[in-house]
């Protein structure tokens, strides 16, 4: 039986040892060619929110730190402070006032639909697959800051999936130690085992000397052009709650009732 878990363990490893490393070899060759960089003297900041100027506007950052779905978390609760949508603490959001301001907002209103109102996630799925999200989308890899479509999902996808290895290999060993016959040998049974955690736990250990911070979204020099949180990259019309949830994601809010909307309705 334990040459069973062992055959598991060891598939386990190699496979997602294979796919971190073919994740980051893709990644290496889209992020190949140089990105442009802002003027000297510019500092990365949040422009009119969905128009390019000499930093990434709102959007840009949200889509570099989370996709579509933290672009459209950003755009929904843009709009809701400004009191032109209401978001319920189940995961609703109802439209107030029915007039997007750029095409990201009018694709929002678009997917919630005639009626007003619609749940939080069809929002988001519907939005990310929108020209609008998309234009983001295709302008960032165009100038080398976001993954190719074909690359994703990439190395923060991999390093899960060794983590996860590493934990069965884990399980592996324990539920082989306590299945083993009477009389076997626990330390030699268990050293075989230590073999493909040595290698899910090296892999791991190299990409986050190597890799980090890992990102299915942003390439390295996307990464650059990303604020810190807490940069001073707020301006009147983007305030600083919004860079913060562009950068960290619905549990950076401070607002309860913002942050107990998106939560409910599964961000």
């Amino acid at each position: 039986m334990w040459l069973l878990f062992l055959l598991v363990a060891c598939s386990a490893a190699v496979l997602s040892c294979a796919l971190l490393c073919r994740a980051a070899v893709a990644a290496a060759r889209a992020t190949s060619g140089p990105a442009p960089q802002p003027p000297p003297g510019t500092l990365p900041h949040a422009t009119a929110v969905g128009r390019r100027g000499p930093g990434l506007s709102l959007y840009e950052m949200a889509y570099l730190s989370g996709g579509p779905h933290r672009l459209a978390d950003v755009v929904l609760v843009l709009m809701a402070q400004q009191r032109r949508l209401m978001l319920a603490d189940t995961g609703w959001a109802t439209v107030v006032d029915p007039v997007g301001k750029d095409a990201v907002e009018r694709a929002t209103l678009t997917a919630i639909g005639p009626d007003g109102q619609r749940r939080i996630p069809a929002i988001r799925d519907a939005l990310a697959g929108d020209d609008a999200v998309r234009e983001v989308a295709d302008r960032l890899v165009t100038d080398g800051l976001a993954l190719p479509a074909v690359v994703r999902p990439g190395v923060a996808g991999g390093v899960r999936l060794v983590r996860g290895a590493a934990l069965l290999v884990l399980l592996s060993a324990a539920a082989s130690y306590w299945t083993a016959p009477a009389g076997a040998d626990g330390g030699l049974l268990l050293a075989w085992f230590s073999l493909p955690l040595i290698l899910t736990l090296g892999t791991w250990a190299v990409a986050r000397f190597e890799l980090h911070p890992y990102s299915d979204w942003a390439t390295t020099a996307g990464e650059r052009q990303l604020p810190g949180v807490g940069h001073s990259s707020a301006t009147a019309a983007t305030p600083a709650s919004l860079v913060t949830l562009a950068l960290r994601g619905p549990a950076a809010l401070t607002d309860p009732a913002l942050r107990a909307a998106l939560h409910s309705s599964g961000a």
